[in-house]
Order: structure tokens, then sequence, then C-alpha cells
């Protein structure tokens, strides 16, 4: 049977390192990562997640058709739904001030959509996903539109995810508490 596991907390809580511990001594992982190189901050924390994850896992990049990531290898993990989440965002909305609710909708969907379409692939392999995802929720809600759509979005996005799986943690202070 195939374990997928949701791991969430909030920035820098440990909840990446928990999630790569599951896979502790593991050397058949394909890491899939959606983090896109926008400027060097974002640069600076991608070279850090490579160098924190074993040499011997694969890697896998992208935000869409995330279901051919799924080969022969059986354990995945994917880091992290929150930046797919902002990636689908800004694809779909350009430019746009105001965010929609239908485009909320349709940006949601389409997040869920990637995320249901791995967790299918995965288990059709009997293989397990560990995903990574950020807690937006629990902070101050935010002064402008799209930062208040965005945390909005993220955190429907999570609860749908979190249906889907077997185990959800959520790491504080680099404890992992099962939710799930």
């Amino acid at each position: 049977m195939s374990r997928i596991i949701l791991v969430t907390g909030g920035a820098r809580s440990g909840k990446s390192t928990f999630a790569e511990e599951i896979y502790k001594d593991t050397k058949d992982v394909v890491y899939i990562a959606t983090a896109r190189v926008t400027d060097d901050e974002m640069r600076d924390r991608i070279l850090h997640h490579r160098k924190q994850r074993p040499e011997e896992w694969l890697t896998f990049e992208g935000n869409y058709n995330l279901k051919e990531a799924v080969e022969e290898n059986p354990n995945y993990l994917l880091d992290c739904i929150t930046v797919l989440t902002s990636n689908i965002m800004f694809d779909i909305t350009k430019d746009t001030d105001r965010i929609s609710p239908e485009m909320q909708i349709q940006v949601e969907d389409a997040v869920v959509k990637e995320i249901s379409e791995l967790i299918e692939a995965v288990k059709k392999i009997k293989g397990n996903l560990v995903m990574v995802t950020n807690e937006v929720g629990y902070s101050v809600v935010p002064e402008n539109h799209i930062a208040r759509v965005y945390r909005d979005i993220a955190g429907r996005v999570n609860q749908r995810v979190a249906k889907m799986c077997n185990e959800v943690y959520l790491v504080a202070c680099g404890i992992p508490l099962r939710l799930k």
C-alpha cells in the first residue's frame, strides 16, 4: 500500500528536514522541486535545498505534469506545494491587480489537479509520496489583496490535499506532530 504523506508548518519550522528524514537511508528517491529561480535569494534557497539532500536522489523540476516524475523509483518527495501554488497562481493571473473569485477557484483547481494526478501516479506503482507545504494562515492578515488571495488559496489547497493523504504532520520548532 502506498504511503501518501503531507508535512506542513510555518517558515523555517523544520518541515523540509522532517520530510527528508522520512526517507533517511533511502537512495531511490525522486525529489520533485517546484521552485523557480526568480532572483538571487531564490537561487540561494534552491542551492541550500540541493546541498541538504543526498546526492543519490534524482531531481524532477517543474510545476506542471508532475505525474511525469513517476517512473520506476518507489519514493517521491515534493517540495513544496505552496511554491507550486504561487507559481501556478501567477501563471494564471499574470499581472492582474484583482483576482476574482472565479479565477481563485481556477488556480485552486489547477493546483489540486496537479497534486491529485501525482498521487494517482504514485499509487499506481504502489509507491510512496511525501509532500511539503507551508501553513500560511497563522499570521497577520496580509494588507494587500494578492497576498490575502494567495493565503486563502493555499489554505484551501492544503485542506483538499490533506484529505487525499494517509498521514499528515504539523512541524513546529523542528518537532513533528502527527495530525492524521
